[in-house]
């Protein structure tokens, strides 16, 4: 959607999304409508959009917003202390959707033993909404489902977390605060844990508060195609989350054959900042080849 000083990716996958937007809009627009939340939009600057709908819990990002710096995955937290393993590692996901799914499922794919661990209450949408998508990442996984909601939950995944080589997780920093699971105690108890923290824009600080979602996000990293009128257009199907899910997977047999020991910040829109620059390159060198 384009802003009075520039352009915006707005996503409401979640039903309580709409129900914020009165809110968002302070007013403005009352229907769940989007020709009239693009009216709108148009009104205001991006940054008035973005930190209104951070402040909501609403996936909403300027386009081309994160910058490039160098990689694709941040710095990883040494919170542990590594040790060479031998053998396939046991693998704990915790993930959800797309990019986390397909990362254990890769590794699973790759030989490790892992087991899927989902809230009893609130299951991934995609198990019911794209059956087939859903088994396609999760078929060569162990099944568990938990009910966070009580103690003896809460305390078969922290089990999990102490017992598992690798932890794939999808959910913001304040979900583990929420029952209780602190990373620096889980590391405290199994220092060669290499733990996948898969975001949208980081694990950190106040990136580590915000919601993001494949598309969303591939927008704030810039991973888009423009047309020759000046309009950013989506290159794929939130493209951000694939394209993270394949560097997750590597991030994390990196850190396994290195010893563990390590939170790996595996960010959405960090992803599609790398993949953005490389389809540049890319497109660059083609040219170039193409021109001889």
């Amino acid at each position: 959607m384009q802003a009075a000083d520039g352009w915006i990716a707005v996503n409401l996958p979640r039903a309580d999304d709409w129900t914020l937007i009165p809110a968002w809009m302070e007013g403005e627009v009352a229907a769940t409508d989007w020709h009239d939340l693009e009216r709108a939009v148009a009104d205001h600057p991006v940054l008035y959009l973005r930190e209104r709908a951070v402040m909501l819990g609403l996936a909403v990002a300027i386009v081309g917003e994160a910058v490039y710096d160098g990689g694709a995955i941040t710095p990883t937290l040494a919170l542990g202390e590594p040790r060479l393993r031998g053998g396939l590692p046991v693998v704990a996901d915790l993930t959800s959707l797309w990019a986390g799914p397909l990362c254990a499922g890769l590794l699973a794919r790759g030989g490790a033993k892992v087991t899927r661990y989902e809230s009893r209450h609130r299951p991934d949408t995609s198990r019911n909404a794209a059956p087939h998508f859903y088994r396609s990442l999760n078929q060569n996984k162990a099944h568990q489902l938990l009910d966070f909601q009580t103690s003896e939950g809460r305390d078969r995944l922290r089990k999990a977390l102490d017992q598992a080589d690798i932890v794939v997780t999808s959910a913001r920093p304040r979900a583990f605060a929420a029952l209780g699971i602190d990373p620096e105690d889980v590391f405290a108890t199994n220092p060669s844990l290499i733990w996948i923290a898969i975001t949208g824009y980081g694990w950190q600080g106040q990136a580590g508060q915000r919601v993001a979602f494949g598309d969303d996000a591939a927008a704030a990293g810039g991973l888009l195609r423009w047309t020759a009128g000046g309009e950013p257009h989506f290159l794929g199907d939130a493209l951000a989350d694939p394209v993270t899910g394949l560097v997750a997977a590597s991030a994390a047999m990196q850190a396994w054959r290195d010893g563990g020991g390590v939170l790996i910040d595996v960010a959405l829109a960090r992803v599609a900042t790398f993949a953005a620059r490389a389809r540049v390159y890319e497109e660059l060198i083609g040219n170039a080849y193409s021109s001889r």
